[in-house]
């Protein structure tokens, strides 16, 4: 035995494999193995990325993609080479515009911009990037081996309480919109305001116009009873795109257990956000605390209903492991780690996702054979 057992330090060393650190590297080694080959199999699908609102606020070169230079490693979050280092699959891009430009009148103009300068980067690296309007879209891209990248709006207030702007956006390639942001609107309340501040029935009526679409609703940002209020009326899964668990961190932007207990249900997907104060009580995070969150979801509702929203270039600090974009199989081998089947790691990363985006098509596909486009007026309806 004590011969045999030399043999094999001999056999390690003649190779040139340190043999302490190689038998503690080896567990790790095969989480990454699996994380690797989750991704290669499935998309990974993240809810929540700024780019474009970076791009826009780029000097000294302002909303010009190719100065950006995202095909270098830039100082933010994201950038071409750690999105392939990353295995990003596909990636909801928030085409973010601040509520600050509904005082200015320009709300509107600038979210059309902001849609220009995603499509503006696809268009300059087709090789990377397609734009993808449905689940399919989403497939055949991640199959080319470039990224699915669909659009985002991270706030009602750009269709300026118009159901005809919704549905330009819709058409300019948008699916899914966040009701609210950082302010309540006059159809729906924000996580900024009172929880009890939710749709009105115009608000309502914006719900059921994107189910008709088959534009996804999103609901982080959103106020609590906002959040129930619109599962009461959709017909379609909704998403968080990038909010976390409250009974695990207190903050008010994070999902209490109330309304994720309505997920299954209604079908629908929290994307757990990477932004310290929402995945951690103290002033740091750490990449464990976002897989925590991501625990919890998956044992109170079930692995059906969770997947992953970062926020980077949105957040101006970060979850420590979890630094940008390249960060992705990290994470994914860390849940292996704590038990996760592959096929449980394959719906996290992007099957879940696959599955709401293709319910809500059928939702809509259904609805448009129903009824035309609601021609619904915010101006009727004051104080309903």
């Amino acid at each position: 035995m004590v011969l045999l057992l030399w043999s094999t330090v001999f056999l390690m060393v003649a190779c040139g494999v340190p043999t302490f650190a190689r038998a503690q590297e080896l567990p790790g080694d095969l989480h990454m193995e699996v994380a690797l080959r989750v991704l290669s199999t499935a998309p990974l699908i993240d809810g929540h990325n700024d780019l474009p609102w970076r791009i826009r606020n780029h000097e000294p070169a302002p909303m010009d993609v190719r100065a950006y230079g995202v095909e270098g490693r830039m100082g933010g979050h994201t950038d071409i080479p750690r999105l392939r280092e990353g295995r990003v699959g596909g990636q909801f891009w928030s085409v973010y515009v601040s509520i600050e430009f509904i005082e200015e009148g320009v709300a509107s103009r600038t979210q059309l911009e902001q849609i220009e300068i995603a499509l503006e980067l696809f268009r300059e690296y087709p090789e990377h990037f397609e734009l993808a309007r449905t689940a399919a879209d989403v497939e055949r891209i991640f199959e080319e081996g470039r990224i699915a990248s669909m659009l985002g709006m991270e706030g009602g207030h750009v269709i300026e309480n118009s159901l005809g702007t919704l549905r330009a956006f819709y058409e300019l390639g948008a699916r899914y919109m966040t009701l609210t942001h950082s302010a309540s609107l006059d159809w729906a309340g924000s996580s900024e305001g009172s929880p009890a501040n939710g749709l009105t029935e115009f608000g309502r009526e914006v719900v059921r116009e994107m189910n008709r679409l088959g534009m996804l609703v999103d609901l982080s940002h959103v106020s609590d009873a906002t959040m129930s209020d619109a599962l009461d009326v959709t017909q379609a899964p909704v998403i968080f795109s990038h909010s976390s668990a409250r009974t695990l961190t207190k903050h008010h932007r994070n999902v209490p257990d109330s309304i994720l207990n309505r997920l299954p249900a209604n079908g629908g997907l929290i994307m757990i956000a990477f932004y310290p104060p929402f995945v951690s009580e103290g002033e740091t995070a750490q990449l464990a605390d976002v897989a925590d969150h991501i625990d919890y979801v998956k044992t109170l509702i079930g692995v059906d209903h969770v997947g992953l929203g970062s926020d980077f270039d949105g957040i101006p600090v970060v979850a420590e492991g979890l630094e940008d974009v390249s960060k992705y199989p990290v994470l994914i081998a860390e849940l292996s780690r704590r038990g996760w089947a592959e096929s449980e790691l394959r719906k996290l990363a992007g099957e879940n996702v696959l599955r709401v985006m293709r319910e809500a098509e059928s939702v809509a596909r259904r609805l448009k054979r129903e009824s035309p486009p609601s021609a619904v007026r915010i101006e009727d309806m004051f104080g309903r």
